[in-house]
C-alpha cells in the first residue's frame, strides 16, 4: 500500500557511486539522504589524479557531479554520519544515524579557511595520504562538497583528564610551540589563575599520564607552562568584560584555593573578598614554600592580577574568633568558602618534642622563614619526613647557613612522596639521607638539643598509601647527633575558623564534612575546599578545589541546580594513534644554577627553558586530542561559524530503500615483508604516488621521491599487491583496475618527468578488460616504451645508489634477475574497511567469503535483505564507469517498489527572476580555469587573462585553480550579480562535462543560461600542445578570443514545455533487453520490446551456468514469464525497427514484423539492448574439425548432455580469439 511507503532513499557512501545513484534517484523524483562518514563527498575518486583509459582530469570529471549533488534541492547530504540501527521492511524503513559532530556550522561557514591558517596543530593529511600534513581545522581538498571546513577532535588528551583543575595542556603547548604565549596563558587562565607559581611548583599529574612515554619520555609541561607566563607581563592582559553582580561571597584565606574560587567567582560577576589571617596573601604559597622554589614576586604578581577581576582581600583579618562566619553571613555575604588550608603542623608523639627550643615543625618554621624572622641556621640541621616539606627544609637550611644537613626517613628512598627531581637536587647540595629510620627519642642536656635517638626499621606488608609499611627493629636503637630537628612530617587543619559554627560537621581526622560533588558543607550557604577538606594535597589539587567550589556557589546563588561533578568515564578513549615511526626525541632538560652558588643564595634554583628549546619540547607533543581546543579558530573566524559546543546528533529517518555504496580502501602492504613499505620511503603504494602526479598533492605534481625530493629517473610498479595471493590474508581475487591504473600512473609519470623516464610494470599477466582498455595498454607499450616484465616478484632491497632500491625477481625462464629503481610503487588491490563490515552485520546484509556483498549474477545489486541494494566495489572490485553504470541501476532497482510515492517527497527549485538584458550594453565576465596543473602547468594562465582583459566588451576576468568546483561557482553567480554582467565565458575544459553545469549558475544568478560560452582550452590546447607551452598559450588566446566574439552576438533564448511521452521502446530481447523493460514498467512506464527472433532470451538461451553455478536456464524462463505477463510491457517478436522519426521525449518508431505488418508507436525514449553476435575464426581448423567448438556451442553440448563428452579425457581452451 502507497500509504505505508516513503517516497525517500538512503544512499551510503559519498564516492562517485553513491553520489551517482543520488543524483539519479532525486532526478527521478525521490528525496535522498547521501549519508557520507566522512567530512565531504567524494570518496576515492575525489583522490586520484586522472582517469582511465581516457587520462582525463579526474576532479574535471567528477567536478560538476560534486557541484550538482551538493545544491541539488532533493538530495540532503549527511556528512560525518554513519547508520546505528535499520528496522522496518522495503517500502518503510526507519533509520537512526550518527552524526558526530562538524564544530563549525554549516549555515555560517563561508569556506575561507581563516580557521585553518590560526590553527596550531598539524595532522596527517589523510587525502594526501599522509604525505604532508594539514591543520585540525580542515578542509579535506580544495573542490570539497559542502565546502565547510571541520575540526577533527577525539576524545580530550589523558594529561587534561589527569590535571585536576582539567587544565587544556594540550592547548597551551600547542601555543608554545607556535610562539604564541600570550594566547597559551588565556588557555591556562580558562582554568587556573596562576601560571607562573604552577609553572614552578607543580607536582606535574599530567606528565605522569603523557602519551609521549610510549615512545620516549613526557613532554615537559611544567616548564612549558613556566615558558609562557615568563615569556608575558600578566598585569598587562585585558580583562574580559564581566557583568557584575550585587551578591557578595566571603572566601575565607587566600592559598590557591581561595585565590582560585575568587577568581572564578569574579568571572561570573560576583563580589568576592578573601579574609586572610596573615600578613601576606598567599597562604602556603607564600608561608610553606621557600623562595627558590618560587620567587615572591611571580606570587605577588600573580596574585595582582587576580584584583584586578575585582577581587578583594583583606589580610590580617582572621576568621574565627572576633568576627566569626554567621557574623560574615549577618554582614551580607550571601555566601562564604572555607579555605584555611591546614596550617597546623604535626607531633611526633615522641619524648623530649616540646623539651628543646631548636626542635621545630615544619609548617611554623616556614612561615617563620618565609616571614623574614628566623634569617639562619647554625651547626647540623636533622628533618624528619620524606615529602616535599622535608627536602624543602633540608635545602633551606642549607641556605641558611647550616653546616650540614640530614634527613632522617622511616622507608626506602624509592618511597619517599617528594619529588624525585627535588630529591635528586637536595642530593646534590649535599643533604644527607638516612632511610629506614623510625625517631624514638628526642636527646638533650639541659633543654639543649643534642640530637635523635633512632630505631633500624625493615619494610613489612604494604599499608593503605600502598606503599611497604616500616616495622622497627627490637634493639637496633642508634643515634644521630644534631643542633637543630624540623619535623616535616605533615600538616592538620586549625579549626579556629569554625567558632560559634557548632553545625558544621567535622571528621575523624579533623577535616570538614562536606558534599563531594558541590562541596557544600551541612550549613547551607557555607562551602569548603582544599585542605581544610581534602588534608594536605598538592597546589593543583587545591586550586581545583577552589574551581569546583566557585561553579557550585554560582549556582547556588543563580537559584540552579548545583553540578554533580562525576569522575571521568570509564569507557575506554579514543585519541590519536601514535605512530609506530615515531622518532625518539630527548626531553629538554631544565637549566639549572649551579650547586656550588645556589645553596648561597635564594636564588631562583632552576631557569626557564630559551624560546627555541621551549618549542621544541612543545612538538614533541603527539596531539592526542587532535585538536588542541585553543579557541585560535574562534578568534580568526570573521562568520562566527565556529562552535566547539556542538555534540552527536541522533536522526531518525524514514526512508522506503537503501543503496549501499560505502567504497572500498586501498590493500596495506605492510602485511608484506617482500616490499619493504614504510621501510624504505621510496616504497610507496599507487594511491600515493596517484598524489603524487595530483596538481592539488603534497608536491603541487611535480614528480620527486620521497626521500630527498629530487626527481627519479626509473619507476617500477609491481602488480597484484594483495590481490590474487591466497597465502596471505586471502586475497584471492583480482582487485580488476590495478593494471591499468598501473599503465595510467606509468604514462602520466613519463609526462610529468623533465627527462626521460624509465618506467617497469612487473606483472603475473595483463588484465584489461575494459572498452578500449586493450587499446590503451598497446599504447604503453609500443608508444610509451613502458616495459612490461612477466615475473614473480622475491623481494624488494636497497639497492646501490642511496635510496635506491632494488628488485630482485625470477623471469619467464625461472631465472633470478635484479635491478635497481629510484621508486617503487606497490599496485595494492581494494579492499572492504572494517566499517562497512560492521554496517552489514548491523543492517543484516550478507558477504561473500572476501568481505564484498554476496549479491546473484541475475541480480547483481540486490542484496540479501529486500529493500536494501549495493553498488560499486562495495558489491565487487570494479573500475569508476562500471561503478557509474552499477549506480545507476541500483538507484532503478531501489524505486522499483516505490513507484506509487514518487514525487511525494520532493522539493520544487525556485530560480531567481531572470534578467532581461537585451537594452544593456555587453559586460562579458570570462573565467580562466587552471585545472589543477592540466591547463595551468603547461599554458601561460596570467597572460591569457591579461590578454583577455584587452578584448572587446570584456568587463571581467578571473583565474580559479578549478572553475567547477564548488566555491567558484558561488563566486561567479556573486560577480555576475555585483558586476551587472550579461555574457559569461569559461575556458577550462570539455563541454561535454561541464557546460550544463556553468549554465546552471548562470540561471542561478538570474542570467538566461544560453548566454554562456565554453572555450575547451585544455583538450584543443594544452593536451595536444603538452610539450609546447608557447604554442598552447597562444592557441588558448584564440580560443578565448573566439569565444568572446561568439558569446558578444548570443542572445536570449527560452526553453518551449513539451508534453513528454511517458513510454519508452526496448531494442532487443536478449536479458538486457527484458531486464530494461521490466524496470521501466515496474516504475509505472509502458514499454514496448521488440526481438527479431521467434522468442525472448537472446544468447542466454545457449548458456548453461554462471561460475557461480547458478542456472540459467530456470532464470530466463522466470523473466520471459514476468515480461509477458506484465500489463505494461507490450512485446513485440520477429519484428524490427523501419523507420524512426522525432525528437527526444517524443519519438514515431515504424516497427515491421515478419509478415511484413508496420505498427506505429510513440515512446519518449529508446533503450537500445540488441547484443552482439560470436566471433567465428577462420582459423585453428574451426569448422574442419567438428571437435574444435566455439565456447557457446561447447555450453550447448552441455545442456544437451551430449554422449561425446562422457568420452572425453582432455581438452585444451584458447582465449583470447
Amino acid at each position: 500500500m502507497a500509504k505505508d511507503k516513503t517516497g525517500a532513499v538512503m544512499v551510503v557512501g559519498g564516492g562517485i557511486g553513491g553520489i551517482q545513484a543520488a543524483l539519479d534517484l532525486a532526478d527521478s523524483g525521490f528525496y535522498v539522504y547521501l549519508v557520507e562518514k566522512s567530512s565531504s563527498i567524494g570518496g576515492r575518486m575525489a583522490q586520484l589524479d586522472k582517469t582511465f583509459p581516457t587520462n582525463d582530469c579526474s576532479m574535471c570529471i567528477m567536478g560538476p557531479k560534486l557541484v550538482e549533488c551538493g545544491r541539488h534541492l532533493n538530495i540532503e547530504i549527511l556528512t560525518l554520519s554513519g547508520i546505528e540501527s535499520v528496522t522496518g521492511e522495503e517500502g518503510n524503513f526507519q533509520v537512526r544515524i550518527h552524526q558526530r559532530p562538524r564544530y563549525i556550522d554549516p549555515d555560517k561557514c563561508t569556506g575561507c579557511g581563516d580557521c585553518a591558517q590560526a590553527c596550531p596543530v598539524s595532522l596527517p593529511d589523510e587525502y594526501n595520504e599522509e604525505l604532508c600534513m594539514r591543520a585540525a581545522t580542515y578542509l579535506s581538498y580544495p573542490q570539497s562538497v559542502p565546502r565547510v571546513y571541520a575540526i577533527d577532535k577525539k576524545d580530550r588528551p589523558p594529561c587534561i583528564s589527569a590535571c585536576p583543575a582539567h587544565i587544556n595542556v594540550q592547548g597551551y603547548v600547542a601555543m608554545v610551540k607556535a610562539g604564541k604565549y600570550k594566547e597559551a596563558i588565556e588557555i591556562i587562565m580558562c582554568d587556573m589563575p596562576l601560571p607562573g607559581v604552577l609553572g614552578r611548583v607543580c607536582v606535574r599529574f599530567c606528565e605522569d599520564k603523557c602519551r609521549r612515554c610510549e615512545v620516549d619520555e613526557p613532554v615537559s609541561i611544567k616548564e612549558l607552562k613556566r615558558s609562557a607566563a615568563d615569556q608575558v607581563d600578566i598585569l598587562s592582559l585585558p580583562v574580559p568584560e564581566i557583568t557584575p553582580r550585587e551578591e557578595r561571597v566571603a572566601i575565607i584565606g587566600s592559598g590557591p584555593s581561595g585565590l582560585s574560587a575568587a577568581y572564578f567567582l569574579a568571572l561570573e560577576g560576583f563580589k568576592p573578598t578573601i579574609f586572610e589571617a596573615s600578613e601576606v596573601p598567599g597562604g602556603m604559597l607564600a608561608l610553606g614554600i621557600p623562595e627558590y622554589r618560587l620567587p615572591r614576586s611571580i606570587l605577588n604578581t600573580e596574585i595582582e592580577n587576580i584584583k584586578r577581576f575585582g577581587v578583594e582581600i583583606k589580610t590580617n583579618t582572621p576568621v574565627g574568633k572576633d568576627r566569626t562566619i554567621n557574623d560574615l553571613i549577618k554582614e551580607g555575604y550571601k555566601a562564604v568558602y572555607i579555605a584555611a588550608g591546614a596550617h597546623k603542623g604535626m607531633k611526633l608523639n615522641i619524648p623530649g618534642e616540646d623539651q628543646f627550643k631548636n626542635f621545630f615543625q615544619a609548617v611554623p618554621w616556614f612561615r617563620e622563614v618565609n616571614l623574614g624572622n628566623i634569617k639562619e641556621a647554625s651547626g647540623k640541621v636533622l628533618i624528619i619526613g620524606g615529602g616535599n616539606a622535608a627536602i624543602d627544609a633540608a635545602r633551606v637550611s642549607l641556605r641558611l647557613g647550616a653546616e650540614e644537613v640530614h634527613i632522617a626517613y622511616r622507608r626506602t628512598r624509592n618511597e619517599m612522596p617528594a619529588d624525585p627531581l627535588e630529591i635528586e637536587e637536595a642530593l646534590q647540595e649535599g643533604v644527607h639521607l638516612h632511610t629506614l629510620v623510625t625517631p624514638k627519642r628526642v636527646i638533650g642536656d639541659n633543654k639543649t638539643l643534642k640530637g635523635l635517638e633512632c630505631l633500624r626499621n625493615r619494610l613489612g606488608e604494604p599499608d593503605s598509601s600502598g606503599r611497604r609499611r616500616p616495622v622497627p627493629i627490637d634493639g637496633s636503637e642508634f643515634s644521630i647527633t644534631a643542633d637543630q630537628i624540623i619535623a616535616a612530617i605533615g600538616q592538620t587543619v586549625d579549626k579556629s575558623f569554625a567558632a560559634d559554627l557548632d553545625e558544621i560537621g567535622f571528621t575523624e581526622n579533623d577535616l570538614l564534612n562536606v558534599n563531594p560533588d558541590t562541596l557544600e558543607t551541612t550549613k547551607k550557604g557555607v562551602f569548603a575546599g582544599g585542605d581544610v577538606v581534602t588534608g594536605p594535597k598538592t597546589v593543583i589539587e587545591a586550586i581545583a578545589q577552589g574551581k569546583k567550589a566557585a561553579a557550585s556557589i554560582s549556582a547556588y546563588l543563580r537559584g540552579t541546580e548545583m553540578a554533580s561533578f562525576d569522575d571521568e568515564d570509564s569507557r575506554e578513549k579514543d585519541y590519536k594513534p601514535i605512530d609506530p615511526g615515531e622518532p625518539k626525541i630527548p626531553r629538554a632538560q631544565i637549566p639549572t644554577l649551579d650547586v656550588t652558588e645556589r645553596i648561597k643564595t635564594f636564588q631562583e634554583t632552576n631557569l626557564a627553558l630559551d624560546e627555541e628549546t621551549a618549542q621544541r619540547e612543545a612538538d614533541r607533543c603527539v596531539d592526542c586530542g587532535l585538536c588542541c581546543e585553543c579557541f585560535q579558530c574562534v578568534e580568526a573566524c570573521k562568520a562566527q561559524a565556529v562552535n566547539h559546543d556542538m555534540t552527536d546528533r541522533f536522526l531518525d529517518i524514514n526512508v522506503g530503500s537503501i543503496i549501499l555504496a560505502p567504497g572500498f580502501q586501498p590493500y596495506d602492504p605492510n602485511v608484506h615483508d617482500t616490499y619493504q613499505y614504510k621501510h624504505f620511503p621510496n616504497v610507496v603504494t599507487s594511491l600515493e604516488f596517484e598524489r603524487f602526479l595530483s596538481a592539488s598533492g603534497p608536491y603541487q605534481g611535480h614528480l620527486i621521491r620521497p626521500s630527498d625530493r629530487k626527481e627519479p629517473k626509473k619507476i617500477a610498479w609491481i602488480q597484484c599487491v594483495g590481490s590474487r595471493n591466497t597465502q596471505v590474508g586471502d586475497k584471492g581475487y583480482c582487485s580488476a583496475v590495478c593494471c591499468t591504473y598501473a599503465i595510467k600512473q606509468a604514462m602520466i609519470a613519463k609526462e610529468h618527468s623533465s627527462e626521460p623516464l624509465d618506467t617497469a610494470i612487473f606483472y603475473i599477466d595483463v588484465r584489461t578488460h575494459g572498452k578500449d582498455f586493450e587499446r590503451y595498454y598497446n599504447r604503453a607499450k609500443e608508444e610509451m616504451g613502458i616495459r612490461f616484465i612477466k615475473s614473480r616478484i622475491n623481494n624488494v632491497l636497497a639497492g646501490e645508489r642511496e635510496g635506491s632500491l632494488k628488485i630482485r625477481y625470477a623471469d619467464e625462464a625461472g631465472r633470478m634477475v635484479q635491478e635497481d629503481f629510484d621508486i617503487v610503487v606497490l599496485s595494492v588491490g581494494l579492499d572492504t574497511p572494517q566499517e562497512s563490515l560492521d554496517l552489514t552485520k548491523e543492517i543484516g546484509v550478507e558477504l561473500d567469503h572476501y568481505n564484498f556483498v554476496n549479491t546473484s549474477s541475475f541480480d547483481p545489486v540486490n542484496t540479501s535483505r529486500p529493500g536494501v541494494y549495493a553498488c560499486g566495489v562495495f558489491e565487487a572490485p570494479k573500475d569508476i564507469p562500471d561503478t557509474v553504470a552499477q549506480a545507476s541501476a541500483a538507484a532503478a532497482s531501489a524505486t522499483s517498489a516505490l513507484a506509487e510515492v514518487r514525487g511525494t517527497r520532493i522539493k520544487t527549485k525556485e530560480y531567481p527572476p531572470e534578467r532581461d538584458v537585451s537594452n544593456e550594453p555587453i559586460r562579458i565576465g570570462v573565467f580562466i580555469c587552471h585545472c589543477g596543473i592540466n591547463i595551468g602547468g603547461v599554458a601561460d594562465v596570467p597572460e591569457i587573462a591579461e590578454y583577455t582583459k584587452t578584448l572587446p566588451h570584456v568587463d571581467y576576468v578571473e583565474e580559479n585553480l578549478f572553475t567547477c568546483a564548488e566555491d567558484t561557482q558561488a563566486k561567479m553567480k556573486q560577480v555576475i550579480t555585483e558586476r551587472h554582467l550579461n555574457r559569461i565565458v569559461v575556458a577550462s575544459c570539455t563541454p561535454r562535462t561541464h557546460e550544463g553545469l556553468f549554465r546552471e549558475t548562470c540561471r542561478e544568478a538570474g542570467l538566461n543560461p544560453y548566454l554562456f560560452e565554453m572555450a575547451n582550452i585544455r583538450d584543443q590546447c594544452t593536451w595536444v600542445h603538452m610539450q609546447e607551452p608557447e604554442k598552447a598559450t597562444e592557441k588558448a588566446k584564440d580560443l578565448v578570443r573566439m569565444s568572446v566574439a561568439r558569446a558578444a552576438t548570443l542572445e536570449q533564448l527560452y526553453e518551449i514545455p513539451q508534453p513528454i511521452c511517458q513510454e519508452a521502446l526496448v531494442v532487443g530481447g536478449g536479458v538486457a533487453g527484458m531486464t530494461a523493460a521490466l524496470g521501466l514498467a515496474e516504475q509505472g512506464f509502458k514499454a514496448y520490446l521488440i526481438e527479431r527472433e521467434d522468442r525472448l532470451g537472446g544468447h542466454a538461451l545457449e548458456l548453461h551456468s554462471t561460475w557461480k553455478d547458478e542456472r540459467i536456464q530456470p532464470y530466463i524462463e522466470e523473466m520471459v514469464k514476468r515480461v509477458t505477463e506484465h500489463s505494461l510491457v507490450d512485446v513485440h517478436l520477429q519484428t524490427e525497427i523501419k523507420e524512426v522519426h522525432g525528437i527526444i521525449g517524443n519519438f514515431r518508431s515504424k516497427l515491421v514484423n515478419a509478415q511484413g505488418k508496420e505498427t506505429e508507436i510513440s515512446h519518449g525514449a529508446a533503450i537500445i539492448a540488441n547484443g552482439a553476435e560470436s566471433f567465428r575464426p577462420q582459423e585453428y581448423l574451426y569448422g574442419e574439425d567438428r571437435n574444435i567448438l566455439l565456447s557457446l556451442e561447447l555450453d550447448q553440448e552441455i545442456m544437451q548432455n551430449a554422449d561425446r563428452l562422457k568420452e572425453i579425457k582432455t581438452a585444451v581452451f584458447i582465449q583470447c580469439v
